[in-house]
């Protein structure tokens, strides 16, 4: 609490002084004596079929089923077949774990407004209703996705094998993170 108020003075006199706000992040204590934001640690939000929904400091190699763990557990209507507990987190991530019968009809989810498919819930079959991605492209997807963690940026699909630029291009436009 101290480094917030101390953090906010200094953004404070800074913009009295006509500067810019310090560029360095003043790391706040978790609660537990740890200091978020060092290295070692990420964040992650966790939502959905989980007893205690909440933003949880994780270690830095922390896995899905750890964010499971801190936010309580699962309740009993969670699907855990619609999530891959081994899979490594990123920093900044949101966790959502779904009820039993809505990850059928999120994958490939999208936003109100935006009918662009998601690259981090689409399932396969979803991936293949893009243009030009058949089955063996749209399971590098998922394995990348599955070995990488999330993709921060629809970008991020070049690092897939056998998606280049001209390929990337043509499906950009359906695809969102």
């Amino acid at each position: 609490m101290l480094a917030l108020v101390v953090l906010s003075a200094a953004v404070g006199l800074g913009l009295m002084r006509g500067q810019a706000a310090p560029t360095e992040s003043v790391p706040l204590p978790t609660g537990d004596g740890r200091v978020a934001g060092t290295s070692g640690e990420l964040y992650v939000h966790v939502l959905g079929a989980v007893a205690s929904p909440g933003l949880y400091v994780l270690d830095l190699d922390s896995r899905l089923v750890d964010a499971v763990a801190a936010a309580g557990g699962t309740t009993d209507d969670a699907d855990l077949t619609a999530i891959n507990l081994a899979r490594v987190l990123s920093d900044g991530e949101q966790i959502i774990v779904p009820v039993i019968g809505a990850a059928a009809a999120e994958a490939g989810a999208t936003t109100p407004g935006d009918d662009r498919l998601d690259l981090n819930t689409a399932d396969q079959a979803a991936l293949e209703s893009l243009p030009r991605i058949g089955p063996a492209l749209a399971q590098r997807i998922i394995t990348w996705r599955e070995e990488n963690g999330r993709f921060a940026s629809v970008d991020d699909l070049l690092a897939v094998p056998g998606i280049g630029e001209k390929l990337l291009a043509g499906i950009r436009h359906g695809v969102r993170v």
